[in-house]
């Protein structure tokens, strides 16, 4: 067996190399070292202690260290080596805890199935999710990428990092790195919200009035806002300047798209918004893209309409509701046999029925 101070320079190498805690280590083989001799004597009151100063093993029986054996020695190896391996998952489940919501980057060494693992560094691998990804992003073996840590967990003997690429709060974590204002706290992101690959919107917000929050967040030409696209491999970004009026904050959400009348009801939690024809696409979006992230943005229900639109709804609703004079008129004798004819449909007015309303067209970009 190796010298007393050996065995104190050995230990503390362990230490530093694995990144754990001496003591906790120290301990660790004490413990090892009791549960082997009980084992072997079959007693349940042994105790050893090791000798920080000197190195020394210290035992309550007559036993000596030296003389147990090889059976003896492999049991106590084996017992350092499992409290090693808890040690060094506690200390990196530790660390990547406090990473939580921040981006890592790695390199992507294999799939499984639909899972992407990614080598993090340290031969600590990230997982990937199928559904903490992104439909429209391709990924290959051998690719850096960067990612949000979604959650951290211990699972026996390792610990599992689960990333993700399609939650919002990448996004947010992006804008962070790249817009220093965010990240000294003059400038706040107060809500996001996203379609992962496609769209996303985010009102900010600026405790300094001679920060102008959207146009930090762009950059000078643009240049922040497009480092945060390109990471998103073109996803497009919205930036709304946050108010606190519902009113205001609803037009702003919808942009590009300029809008007119905006009426609320707070009961509901719905607003109806009235755009001219040609702003109505726009308000509405790809695939309903704009005016649903908009709602979700800002907690309203929103409904997109024409002025058309909405004399035309009012004036269906009057005629479903019975609202006017009554037809009084006498009706037409019927028609005599083999005189009949195709008649036009029409409604209990006696109009003809109106269209339904078109589908708008997506936006176009």
């Amino acid at each position: 067996m190796a010298n007393h101070a050996d065995i104190l320079r050995y230990i503390d190498s362990i230490a530093r190399d694995k990144e754990i805690d001496k003591e906790g280590l120290i301990v660790a083989i004490e413990q090892a070292m009791t549960q082997a001799l009980a084992k072997k004597y079959g007693v349940d009151d042994v105790e050893i202690h090791l000798d920080r100063e000197t190195g020394e093993f210290v035992c309550n029986y007559d036993v000596s260290m030296e003389e147990q054996g090889r059976i003896f020695a492999m049991s106590v190896k084996q017992a350092i080596i499992g409290r090693v391996r808890e040690a060094e998952r506690d200390v990196i489940f530790a660390e990547f805890e406090q990473k939580l919501g921040e981006i890592v980057s790695g390199t992507i060494v294999r799939f499984e199935g639909d899972t992407v693992i990614v080598n993090l560094g340290r031969n600590i691998e990230g997982i990937l999710p199928r559904a903490e990804k992104v439909r429209s992003e391709n990924y290959n073996v051998g690719e850096r990428i960067r990612a949000l840590i979604f959650e951290v967990k211990k699972v026996g003997p390792r610990v599992k990092v689960i990333l993700s690429r399609s939650h919002r709060d990448l996004v947010r974590a992006l804008f962070e790195l790249e817009v220093p204002e965010i990240a000294d706290g003059t400038i706040t992101i107060r809500r996001i919200e996203r379609e992962p690959g496609y769209r996303t919107k985010l009102a900010v917000d600026s405790s300094d009035d001679k920060v102008d929050c959207v146009g930090a967040c762009v950059g000078v030409r643009g240049n922040r806002i497009k480092s945060i696209i390109d990471e998103l491999n073109g996803e497009r970004i919205d930036i709304i300047r946050w108010n606190s009026d519902p009113t205001t904050l609803i037009a702003n959400a919808l942009k590009p798209a300029e809008v007119g009348d905006i009426t609320l009801d707070p009961a509901t939690k719905k607003a109806l918004v009235i755009v001219n024809e040609d702003q109505q696409s726009l308000a509405i979006g790809r695939k309903g893209q704009n005016v649903r992230l908009a709602s979700k943005l800002t907690g309203w229900d929103i409904d997109i309409m024409t002025r058309a639109e909405l004399e035309q709804s009012v004036a269906d609703e009057d005629r479903s509701s019975g609202d006017g004079e009554p037809d009084t008129a006498e009706a037409p004798p019927a028609a005599p046999d083999g005189a009949g004819g195709e008649t036009t449909p029409t409604d209990d007015d006696g109009a003809m029925a109106p269209p339904t309303d078109p589908q708008s067209a997506g936006e176009t970009h």
